[in-house]
């Protein structure tokens, strides 16, 4: 990645967070904060991108920018009402503004119809500020008094004195950027072409610093300008234009006076404010040695023309974003201190092993090398966690994405819906977060389609016409738990069971309890809809939900409430790098079960276990039967378990809440491991999630506990109503 590929970088990253902040902005605002700061942080974030949008030519992003722009600077002005219609128009500006600037981050080209109608919206809220009756109002009221401007011409010419004409002011203008400037993706030639629009500027540059090739550096700044400005605005708007660079550069800001401006030419008095005579000039300039604004405007196109034909291998490549983390300073800080323990530990360690091969055995005792590597995993589990906190962030960004699901789903629905976030400082592994927005995407659109009812249902029910989806996230257990519930109706069972059978999903005679009836809509191909809409209705949805939670190690439940709505839980890991492992023995063979899901180990008498049916067996556990999954039969390692207790028992939880016991040979122990993927390794391969690398260099499989229990791999169905008949 080149310099201006990773200034291009950053600028979207900047655009990500700005455009974050004007989304969470907006809706405090719909909420009824109308406070002047938040307005003016609003207008900033749409200023901001604007600006280095342009440093960019992307002229799709500066157009539409300035008009949303404009419609900020009237409510800051206080000219506008900030009113809910006015408000959901700007919400729908702002996604239109996340899509162009995604489609510039893989130089798309963005077509008229996406952004050209919200832009004539906002242009015409904007024109009734302007003219409030909507009318030219050329026609007076008769009893209206009309005053006809006065107009003295003296000699065929206006006399200066009665010149009514705005005052223009001088200014000079000494602007050098500091490098700091272009590393932020600013670009002073956008400054200076906004200074041109407030007057009549003359630029001149100063390359005198320049260094010969061979000893130029891209990340120095050796280029600045000196501007004379005439305008009618003050100091302030000027210093408005260098306000997101101010503290990168040295600016400096003089307005000039002369006594008798009405006698001299404009071009003395720019010569004049230049500290020269006004036939010196021309002299003066040349012993500057400048580059005027056209030549470098000129050189600007001529390297954009060249960077356009470049081959399409190096266009592909410029493409290429890479992701970033932005990391809070405090949390490097402490892992480069846990690294300088490590070191000294290291050395500690290296030293004792020296001194145990010299022949001195008090420094190399094994009770003072087991002190060190005690220190040492303690260090080492530290750095990790350190290291894991880095990657760690908050679900924020991907609470906010979902406000504009909602919003979309409403207009697609036609239901008023309003999103409420609970809990969204909570921090989870980035890549979790970046794998959670489409199964999200599908619970909220989900939410909007099914759960909740249309306002006339609703005020029928005596429920608010407005629908609310509740999205909230929490850490527990070790674990972080984002549920998305809705108000709405709850799932009709009766409806999803006659489904599930006429399309062939179960059978009639198949005896399930509610929450089994709830979990059919996660089957594969089941919809509830007729009609396809451009939400739902072509049978892949929520089978997709639980296929993309079980990918990232997690598992979805159902809990629902007939009239009052329901409630998707989603437990995650918090990170998808290492997990907490129970190391069993199986067949002789080495396993992992996720520490997560167990609920206790037990050993018990051969009276406890119970065969049903041709090959499914129960243990009775504080006088409850529990289904006996055998791990080795289940992975073809032995045959179907007899019914002997010759092993140990694993309590485990499955989504539905129902305890299961896995019957292995032995506990080995219990660690963290680090999570090797098969899928991208090797293959996906049934009832294994993952691998790991044990200490002494052996693989072991992580078993997939709830492929391990699911239906398609053995007859629990037939065990649950063995059991519910055994009482």
């Amino acid at each position: 990645m080149n310099n201006m590929d990773a200034i291009k970088q950053t600028f979207f990253e900047e655009c990500d967070e700005q455009l974050t902040m004007l989304e969470v902005g907006l809706l405090d605002m719909q909420e009824g904060n109308h406070d002047l700061d938040r307005v003016n942080e609003i207008f900033r974030a749409v200023h901001s991108i604007k600006g280095s949008a342009g440093a960019f030519s992307l002229e799709t992003l500066v157009h539409f920018s300035h008009v949303f722009e404009n419609t900020l600077d009237l409510i800051r002005s206080e000219k506008l009402e900030p009113s809910d219609s006015v408000i959901k128009v700007m919400l729908r500006a702002t996604d239109v503004l996340f899509d162009v600037v995604a489609a510039a981050k893989t130089d798309r080209e963005v077509s008229n119809s996406l952004w050209e109608p919200l832009a004539q919206e906002l242009a015409a809220i904007n024109e009734t500020v302007a003219d409030p009756e909507g009318e030219d109002n050329e026609e007076a009221d008769d009893d209206e008094v009309m005053f006809e401007p006065l107009v003295i011409e003296i000699g065929g010419d206006a006399d200066p004195l009665f010149d009514l004409s705005p005052i223009q002011r001088e200014f000079v203008i000494k602007f050098a950027p500091r490098p700091e400037l272009y590393e932020t993706a600013n670009e002073p030639l956008h400054i200076l072409r906004e200074l041109g629009l407030l007057g009549d500027a003359t630029i001149v540059c100063d390359t005198s610093r320049t260094p010969l090739l061979d000893a130029m550096s891209v990340n120095d700044a050796f280029l600045s300008w000196t501007i004379t400005l005439l305008t009618e605005d003050n100091e302030g708007a000027i210093r408005e234009l260098f306000e997101f660079v101010e503290n990168d550069c040295l600016l400096e800001i003089e307005e000039t006076v002369s006594e008798d401006f009405a006698d001299i030419d404009v071009s003395d008095l720019v010569a004049i404010a230049k500290g020269v005579e006004p036939d010196a000039q021309d002299s003066a300039v040349t012993e500057q040695n400048p580059v005027s604004l056209e030549v470098e405007k000129t050189d600007t196109e001529q390297k954009n023309v060249k960077t356009k034909s470049a081959s399409p291998a190096a266009s592909a490549a410029s493409n290429t974003v890479s992701a970033t983390v932005r990391v809070d300073i405090e949390r490097i800080d402490k892992l480069i201190n846990l690294v300088g323990e490590l070191v000294i530990t290291q050395s500690m360690l290296s030293l004792r092993a020296s001194s145990s091969q010299a022949g001195n055995p008090e420094a190399g005792n094994s009770e003072a090398i087991k002190r060190g590597l005690d220190e040492l995993e303690q260090l080492t589990r530290e750095i990790q966690d350190s290291v894991m906190a880095i990657r760690a962030q908050p679900v924020k960004s991907l609470f906010q994405r979902m406000s504009r699901v909602t919003r979309e789903a409403a207009v697609a629905t036609g239901k008023q819906i309003a999103l409420h976030v609970e809990g969204d400082a909570t921090e989870v592994d980035k890549t979790v977060i970046e794998r959670l927005a489409d199964p999200l995407t599908h619970m909220i659109r989900n939410g909007a389609d099914h759960g909740l009812e249309s306002t006339e249902e609703r005020l029928a029910a005596g429920k608010p016409e407005e629908g609310t989806i509740t999205l909230s996230a929490s850490h527990r257990s070790g674990r972080v738990i984002i549920e998305v519930s809705d108000d709405g109706a709850g799932i009709n069972r009766p409806r999803v069971r006659k489904i599930a059978e006429d399309k062939g999903l179960i059978s009639p005679d198949t005896q399930l309890s509610d929450n089994e009836i709830d979990n059919l809509i996660f089957m594969a191909g089941f919809s509830t809809v007729e009609n396809v809409s451009s939400l739902s209705g072509r049978g892949v949805g929520m089978d997709v939900v639980k296929n993309a939670i079980h990918s990232l190690g997690g598992k979805v439940s159902i809990s629902s409430t007939p009239g009052k709505g329901s409630t998707f839980s989603m437990s995650l890991p918090l990170t998808m790098a290492v997990l907490e492992g129970m190391i069993v023995s199986v067949k002789e063979q080495t396993f992992i079960i996720p520490l997560t899901a167990v609920i206790e180990t037990l050993r018990l008498e051969e009276k406890d276990f119970h065969p049903l049916g041709s090959s499914a067996a129960v243990v009775s556990v504080r006088d409850k039967f529990v289904p006996v999954i055998d791990v080795g039969a289940e992975l073809g390692l032995a045959a179907e378990t007899d019914g002997q207790a010759d092993g140990i028992l694993i309590m485990i939880e499955t989504e539905a809440g129902t305890p299961t016991a896995l019957l292995v040979d032995k506990i080995q122990d219990q660690r963290q491991v680090v999570i090797k993927s098969l899928d991208a390794n090797y293959g996906a391969v049934r009832n294994i999630a993952a691998a790991t690398v044990l200490g002494d260099g052996r693989v072991a499989l992580i078993l997939d506990v709830e492929a391990l229990v699911g239906r398609s791999n053995r007859p629990l169905l037939e065990t649950e109503i063995l059991l519910k008949k055994a009482g």
